[in-house]
């Protein structure tokens, strides 16, 4: 049998419909993206766009005339040997920047410890980034070209030249917080696990104008001139008017009447502040207990921000009583066994607790490195992170990637954190 037969054999052609998505072609035939990509050339152009009608070739996978496929290959080469891991972050002790990076490298020390039970070896890196610095320096070192994968950069500004080395040298790069990384279009090797700020409030208020969609949301201004929510209200407010929602406005200089007047007695209301300032906060708390009391037919739910996940000791009656739902891309619970252990084990690691932030940094690196040290142990490097990879249960930042067009990997995995009346708190994933 001739070579060019072997190949044909080897595909199945498929004519695109309308919306359908390189992610969707390959998962509905039980492939990867790379896959995909290797059997179309033309793919792995930047400016590659998927259009209905083009005829594409969809790879048969296990038969018998297939080649080995990328994932086998990288599943082969990652298995036998120790995963080689680089850092590249700020890991100094002179500003908050590395004393956060160093606490999120030691939760990444602390995963690849804990790895060890399952008989995966890895062989860690770490190099130190402080902003200014010049991240070429580092690249020059040989043993970042041997990396299989790299977490980093913490600055913006690192992202062009550490893009094009991995690119350079097939490396996946896990950009682990959320920086304006125009790379991760284009490049696909990269996964960036927090979405840009821009993107971030987009998405929510659409996931919140579905979610609450038969609820009645009030809009409170709390004359902050300071608070970046003005932008997450006004994009909700544009996504509520698409959708034919109606929505009250009302402000926390409002008198108790025209406040009490915003709310609905048929509906349920949601309250929405365009600040997150805890003394707003306190404040729009009091005026709704004035309602409630004045209007026992009136239901109320609010919606809030991941900055207040540090006022729940000392807010969380109201957080319950008001219904309290905040979106986040990750929740601590400090009360879960696990978070139990692994802050008792930090402890005794380092001879001292976490920083109290939320997120806490090292569970995010715990969970960031056993997300994907397991997923390459598993895949190779064909791992892309999608739902459903691993039976993985995270401590604090749950991980579901989507390919953005031919570029890289975001993740959009995000939940409703929700204080229940009853006192119980749980996380709902949209």
């Amino acid at each position: 049998m001739s070579a060019s037969a072997a190949v044909a054999q080897s595909f199945i052609t498929h004519k695109v419909k309308k919306n359908e998505t390189m992610y969707g072609i390959a998962r509905s035939n039980g492939i990867t993206v790379e896959q995909l990509v290797q059997a179309n050339p033309g793919m792995e152009k930047p400016d590659y766009k998927l259009k209905k009608g083009d005829v594409i070739n969809i790879p048969v996978v296990g038969s018998p005339q297939t080649p080995s496929s990328p994932l086998a290959d990288a599943h082969a080469d990652v298995r036998g040997r120790a995963i080689r891991l680089g850092v590249m972050l700020p890991l100094h002790d002179t500003n908050g920047d590395g004393r956060r990076m160093i606490e999120y490298y030691r939760g990444i020390l602390m995963a690849c410890d804990s790895l060890k039970t399952i008989g995966l070896s890895v062989d860690v890196h770490a190099w130190n980034t402080p902003e200014g610095s010049d991240i070429s320096t580092v690249l020059a070192d040989p043993a970042a070209a041997q990396c299989d994968i790299i977490i980093g950069p913490l600055y913006s500004k690192q992202m062009e030249a550490l893009s094009k080395f991995v690119d350079r040298h097939k490396i996946m790069l896990v950009v682990p917080w959320s920086i304006n990384s125009p790379e991760v279009y284009v490049n696909r090797h990269i996964f960036q696990i927090y979405q840009p700020s821009n993107e971030l409030t987009e998405s929510t208020a659409r996931r919140v104008s579905d979610w609450f969609a038969d609820y009645h949301p009030i809009i409170v201004d709390c004359d902050d001139d300071t608070s970046t929510k003005g932008a997450f209200t006004a994009t909700l407010r544009r996504q509520l008017e698409v959708k034919g929602i109606a929505y009250s406005l009302t402000s926390v200089k409002s008198t108790d009447a025209n406040f009490a007047g915003a709310f609905s007695q048929s509906k349920r209301n949601i309250v929405i502040l365009n600040s997150c300032r805890t003394d707003d906060l306190k404040l729009v708390f009091l005026k709704m207990k004035d309602v409630v009391a004045a209007n026992p037919a009136v239901s109320v739910a609010v919606f809030g921000y991941p900055e207040w996940f540090d006022l729940y000791e000392s807010l969380s009656s109201n957080f319950h009583r008001y219904d309290m739902y905040i979106p986040a891309p990750f929740y601590t619970n400090l009360a879960s066994p696990v978070t139990r252990r692994l802050t008792s084990s930090y402890r005794g690691a380092f001879h001292h607790d976490m920083m109290p932030n939320f997120p806490r940094f090292a569970l995010a690196g715990f969970d960031h490195a056993t997300f994907f040290l397991r997923g390459i142990h598993q895949y190779g490097k064909a791992f892309d992170g999608a739902a459903g990879r691993l039976t993985y249960a995270p401590v604090q930042t749950p991980l579901k990637f989507e390919r953005l067009g031919v570029g890289g990997l975001q993740n959009r995995a995000f939940m409703f954190v929700h204080y229940k009346p009853d006192n119980q708190i749980e996380t709902v994933n949209y």
